[in-house]
């Protein structure tokens, strides 16, 4: 009896001190936000001077001049149009891979396959340079096809992971039934393959799509124009030459953060279910 309640009494102990880590854990994420968010309707000078006191009155000017100053009405539809196209092509080039390499036994499959997981160990900055290079010579630097393109190639390594194997797992009697019946693979794939796959299919949509949408190196350096910009790059003018307005800074912030939040809070759900049912194929 008294192992027992010497056991129960670890559990209860080791329980209160995950409250308690996770208590910390969420101030500190959610402390900063909650402070960004009141400090953008202070005025500069309230901010300076009284850096974390809440406003004497809600001042909602930030937010009407950052609007106007960083264009951001523009900068988000730039961000929709990155986001919305990249995440499309991504996640279907990848579930295309991942039925050839999961589904189909040629010898060079599996080399083909490392040679795509390989891309997850290279980073974005260390092809900057010659991507910009490249992108010159074939004159589409400083266009919207541009940042598609390395969108799309930087994003396919890790789709590919998922989409292979989840597809793994699924039965190949619902293939070859279908291959019986004189369906052609394409066919097998898009009536098959692709509802069977939209456990993992949203998850690599909701990655995807907030992958691209948090991107900045890539719209930084292959762009100069502000009517091509992302949003993620348009905040950040507001940090150098545009302006130096704390006030301003942070109305654009909230405006940027806005978005992901709500995205988050719609889909979460179906993102923990995705994830948890590529790892149960894997």
């Amino acid at each position: 009896m008294s192992d027992i309640t010497l056991k129960n009494k670890e559990l209860v102990g080791w329980r209160i001190a995950s409250y308690i880590f996770m208590a910390i854990f969420t101030l500190l994420t959610v402390g900063p936000l909650f402070w960004l968010t009141y400090s953008s309707f202070k005025p500069h000078a309230d901010i300076m001077q009284q850096t974390f006191a809440f406003p004497r009155a809600f001042f909602f000017g930030n937010y009407t001049r950052a609007w106007e100053i960083g264009k951001l009405g523009g900068l988000i539809l730039n961000s929709i149009f990155y986001s919305f196209f990249g995440t499309i092509i991504t996640v279907y080039l990848a579930l295309g891979a991942g039925y050839g390499f999961a589904k189909f036994g040629y010898r060079v499959s599996n080399w083909f396959y490392a040679f795509f997981i390989m891309g997850l160990l290279i980073t974005a900055h260390s092809v900057l340079v010659p991507l910009f290079v490249m992108e010159t010579r074939l004159n589409i630097d400083d266009t919207r096809l541009g940042v598609l393109i390395p969108y799309v190639g930087f994003g396919l390594p890790f789709m590919i992971y998922l989409a292979t194997s989840y597809i793994k797992g699924i039965p190949s009697s619902l293939e070859e039934a279908a291959l019986i019946d004189g369906a052609g693979y394409l066919q097998i794939f898009w009536r098959i393959i692709r509802p069977v796959c939209q456990p993992v299919t949203a998850t690599m949509l909701i990655f995807a799509f907030l992958s691209n949408w948090n991107e900045f190196v890539f719209v930084f350096v292959l762009t100069s124009r502000q009517e091509i910009r992302s949003l993620p790059v348009g905040v950040n003018a507001f940090v150098g030459g545009l302006s130096r307005d704390f006030g301003l800074l942070f109305a654009a912030l909230v405006i940027a953060t806005i978005p992901m939040i709500l995205f988050y809070i719609f889909f979460r759900d179906q993102l923990m279910k995705g994830f948890a049912a590529g790892s149960l194929k894997e």
